[in-house]
């Protein structure tokens, strides 16, 4: 099926482009039918921080748990929060 492409616009910033992808379909300026997969080892993904509260005793459990394995506490609950969702 060959049908005419729109030609995406220049955007003044990436909030002006955010809000224009996020109402139209990208269908409709490429064709992902000619796509090709990369690879972007540099990137990092965001992140944020947060306040979490957990009772002494647990947070303890994990600091001896981590130690045993000589990795810092906050890198081992991250590693089981992304093993629980299933987002390694």
């Amino acid at each position: 099926m060959n049908r005419k492409l729109k030609s995406i616009p220049e955007f003044r910033s990436e909030a002006e482009e955010r809000r224009f992808w996020e109402t139209h379909a990208s269908s409709d300026y490429v064709d992902w039918n000619k796509a090709e997969r990369v690879r972007l080892p540099n990137l990092k993904p965001s992140t944020t921080s947060i306040s979490l509260r957990l009772p002494v005793t647990l947070l303890d459990r994990i600091k001896i748990a981590a130690n045993k394995r000589d990795v810092p506490y906050q890198s081992l609950i991250k590693t089981w929060l992304a093993e629980k969702t299933g987002k390694n």
